[in-house]
């Protein structure tokens, strides 16, 4: 198996999953150097990125299956997304389109790819869908997994957050009431193994979450972390106003400095969007696959907080 993003929190876990379990893996890998990890668990590592022709035919070539997670979730600008997560993946589906026999595609996109208009990071995400099935015009066998806020141990974006809440205080970054489904990084890579092998999942787009039916409200996390921890758990609301100048300096200071920032206005509209829930009806029909880790059982896999 070939994988895109190897280095990342969820090709990390899928890559060491698969090695785990006896399977060749091929990483991508623009500086190996810091892909020790996978190295020594017996991956083998091509040099190279989204923008390397010839890195993706070695990446790709004579491989049965290909994983793609790489992509920027970070930038000042929308030319920062597009530039890696529509146009770099656009190169690999054609190098992966112009193989004699080409490999089953499993495309990680995001949820926020079903509200382009919010963020440049969805809107980059469904551009990346849709070059996809144009280049899957040819005989291209692809599935797309469509994830929502992903957690675990190695996880850089919601743990802080999570974190946060252990010591007592939630954040709330937009409404107490907006709903958003979760998703334990141990149930993204078995819903990725389950829709490889699935021939019923070939040319379809699943949404899927940890199995809270209707999501979580930020209040219904807290409680869970506050049983976790066995202690009161505060919503704090955080101002608007301050939050909107925040990340409008974030992203002036980027674009002065040349740096990618994460919290920027369009990001900000993304998390302050009040429907973040998916529906895991369509996988499961067409895989079996179902969670098996809920929010209580994942919470006890992070440090500083199980």
């Amino acid at each position: 198996m070939a994988l895109t993003g190897a280095t990342g929190f969820i090709g990390r876990n899928l890559a060491l999953t698969l090695r785990h379990r006896g399977h060749p893996v091929r990483a991508l890998a623009r500086r190996p150097g810091t892909a020790g990890e996978l190295a020594a668990a017996g991956c083998e590592l091509v040099r190279g990125d989204l923008d390397d022709r010839e890195a993706l035919q070695a990446l790709v070539h004579d491989c049965r299956y290909v994983v793609h997670l790489a992509g920027a979730v970070r930038g000042a600008r929308y030319g920062d997304f597009h530039r890696v997560n529509v146009e770099g993946s656009r190169k690999l589906f054609l190098a992966l389109a112009g193989q004699p026999e080409p490999p089953r595609l499993l495309f990680f996109s995001s949820l926020a790819a079903r509200e382009p208009r919010l963020s440049w990071y969805g809107r980059s995400k469904k551009e990346a869908e849709d070059a996809l099935r144009e280049t899957a015009v040819t005989a291209l066998p692809w599935t797309i997994l469509r994830p929502p806020a992903v957690y675990g141990p190695g996880d850089r974006e919601l743990l802080p957050l999570l974190r946060t809440m252990a010591r007592g205080i939630a954040p709330l970054p937009g409404s107490a009431a907006a709903r958003a489904s979760l998703l334990h990084v141990d149930d993204a890579v078995s819903a990725t193994l389950a829709c490889l092998g699935s021939e019923a999942a070939i040319g379809e787009t699943f949404p899927l979450h940890d199995g809270r039916e209707g999501g979580y409200s930020w209040r219904d996390i807290a409680e869970v972390v506050a049983r976790q921890r066995d202690r009161r758990v505060r919503l704090l609301p955080l101002p608007r106003l301050l939050l909107d100048l925040v990340a409008a300096g974030n992203l002036a200071s980027a674009r002065l400095l040349g740096r990618a920032p994460m919290l920027t206005p369009s990001k900000l509209r993304e998390l302050r969007h009040p429907d973040w829930v998916a529906d895991n009806a369509a996988i499961t029909a067409a895989t079996g696959w179902q969670p098996a880790i809920d929010l209580t059982a994942g919470l006890a896999t992070l440090p500083g907080i199980g």
